[in-house]
């Protein structure tokens, strides 16, 4: 039958394409349901425009800068219009690049909302609001609303911003994301609220367009999932850059006003300060979008917002699974990706590795960024490890000296009795590039002895890699 499949996708996001392309390449005859933009939220209005703006920003600051380089670089400005188009301009050709890719290995699209109505049969309806740009109008050769059967069913729908009742956005005052990320203008303050990746790359990209910048974080440091040592020297780096950061504190209330909104920051002692800006960054993190879709009407478990599944992303209701954000954390582009490979590969009747979620490395590319993969020091000694720990700063590496980059720390925790990688944290210039070696390297359990003996070219950044290696065992040489 025509509208007979083997595996359907619901969402086209970084995770559900590739799976769809993997479940394709796999013999299963696969089809993906999308109701807005190929490429999810990352591709349209997350990951890949966010970066598009920081290199803009990246670039300015270094324009400004350009004496330190022996270069001259006079009336510096930017136009916030074509500031933005670029990054929009990014998206869309990646946008055509994943409908190319879906078309080439022949991968049906369903443009539409869909509902699972019962094991094994999707209903897809007119989506309820249309794309938001040209470039995610509907693909050529889709097909459309209707009724379609799958053996196997993916729930890849991802997350959206998460909100607190009574700050809730209106995309004028109060942004999330998709407001921050198409500015018409730069306006002169903003208030952000959450120090996460989202909120403290916005953060950093309005503070180096000129923008005031004030940071309010709940937890007692800022990006606070990231090993304390490393979080110290970002607060550091982020303040000496002239952004305000208000640890300990959250927003209660947010007043509008004729010129913008005036925040009410409450303190762990119940103080509150009045904080006036023109606009408010909401970045508390993302829920699963598991509503309208069937699963409770279906009895597919959930918890705290996402769908509960197994080590292959089964959930508790054979032929449906689910992957990515919608699944649980970490809600990382490349954790969905990974998660629905092994997913459709299980169902292939292959026999793929797991995913271990404590080897999957997160970045932020704020200013300077932030990498890590596995343990921090304080969570390795509560696992009751016994530690050898390397630490090995950027000031001591002759590539980050002549590239004007001198601030920043690699550091890496072992087990002191096996040697055993337990994790690796960086803060620095381009350590959202470098922290895959230290993945790849506990991958392969690789031991402090292998990395020790491993040639790292020079004049590199990476070599830093190996010396935070040599200090961890006293062997250190050029600190």
């Amino acid at each position: 039958m025509a509208n007979s499949y083997d595996v359907i996708i619901i969402g086209s996001g970084p995770g559900g394409y590739v799976t769809a392309i993997r479940a394709a390449q796999l013999g299963l005859k696969t089809a993906i349901v999308e109701r807005e933009h190929l490429g999810g939220i990352c591709l349209n209005w997350g990951c890949i425009p966010t970066k598009a703006l920081l290199r803009t920003a990246e670039i300015y600051h270094y324009m400004q800068h350009a004496k330190d380089y022996g270069l001259s670089a006079e009336k510096v400005s930017f136009d916030p219009a074509a500031v933005v188009k670029r990054s929009r301009g990014v998206s869309a050709q990646l946008n055509g690049g994943v409908g190319h890719l879906l078309k080439k290995n022949k991968v049906d699209v369903i443009w539409g909302e869909a509902k699972i109505a019962k094991v094994g049969e999707i209903v897809v309806s007119k989506p309820s609001k249309p794309a938001v740009e040209p470039q995610n109008a509907v693909p050529k050769n889709t097909l459309g609303e209707g009724t379609y059967n799958a053996k196997h069913i993916i729930v890849a729908t991802g997350a959206r911003p998460r909100v607190i009742p009574g700050i809730e956005p209106d995309g004028d005052k109060i942004w999330t994301y998709f407001e921050a990320m198409v500015p018409e203008g730069m306006p002169k303050s903003i208030v952000v609220m959450g120090s996460g990746a989202i909120g403290i790359e916005f953060a950093s990209f309005y503070n180096a367009m000129g923008v005031d910048v004030t940071v309010v974080e709940l937890m007692d440091r800022v990006v606070p999932v990231e090993d304390e040592e490393i979080s110290a020297i970002a607060q550091k780096r982020f303040e000496k850059a002239g952004i305000k950061i208000l640890t300990g504190s959250k927003v209660s209330k947010v007043e509008k006003t004729k010129a913008g909104i005036v925040a009410h920051i409450e303190d762990a002692k119940g103080k509150v300060q009045k904080l006036e800006a023109e606009k408010l960054i909401s970045a508390i993190g993302v829920v699963g979008n598991i509503e309208s879709l069937g699963l409770e009407e279906l009895g597919v478990k959930t918890d705290r917002g996402c769908v509960v599944i197994d080590d292959v992303s089964r959930t508790n209701v054979k032929g449906i699974y689910a992957i990515g954000d919608v699944a649980g954390p970490p809600m990382l582009a490349h954790k969905a990706e990974h998660e629905g490979v092994i997913c459709v590969e299980a169902i292939a009747g292959k026999h793929p590795h797991v995913m271990d979620k404590a080897k999957i490395p997160g970045c932020t590319y704020c200013h300077p960024q932030i990498a890590s993969v596995g343990m921090t020091e304080v969570q390795a000694k509560e696992a009751g490890h016994e530690l050898k720990v390397g630490r090995f700063p950027f000031m001591g590496n002759g590539k980050a000296i002549a590239l004007g980059e001198p601030d920043g720390l690699i550091k890496t925790v072992f087990d002191k009795k096996t040697g055993q990688l337990l994790g690796a944290h960086m803060i620095g210039h381009e350590v959202t590039e470098l922290i895959q070696g230290y993945v790849v390297a506990m991958n392969l359990e690789t031991t402090e002895e292998d990395l020790m003996h491993a040639v790292f070219p020079h004049p590199t950044l990476s070599e830093m890699m190996h010396e935070s290696v040599l200090d961890a065992y006293d062997r250190v040489v050029h600190m």
